[in-house]
């Protein structure tokens, strides 16, 4: 079998994927088993894997802005910017 060079940081989260599922499922998987996984899940949504390479640009699409402004909400709320900043910088609870 052909050997890839991982970081130390994805051998660590290979790791914890590990714990992790052992913990859900009441079994041990092996770091082969997580690999082929992942890449079965990626192969299930490549689009969205692929993209996932991409750069962000900026400015957002047409689309990314109405795919934003559909999940902003009104609670019916009246507020400013100087009760926001108390509320963060104060720490103040509601």
């Amino acid at each position: 079998m052909p050997k890839i060079d991982i970081s130390e940081e994805t051998k660590e989260k290979i790791k914890e994927l590990k714990k992790l599922i052992k913990r859900k499922i009441g079994r041990e998987v092996s770091k082969k088993e997580i690999i082929d996984k992942a890449l079965e899940k990626a192969l299930e949504s490549k689009e969205d894997f692929i993209n996932s390479f991409k750069e962000k640009e900026f400015p957002l699409s047409e689309e990314e802005i109405r795919e934003f402004e559909e999940v902003i909400t009104d609670f019916g709320e009246e507020t400013n910017e100087e009760e926001i900043d108390r509320m963060l910088y104060q720490k103040e609870l509601l």
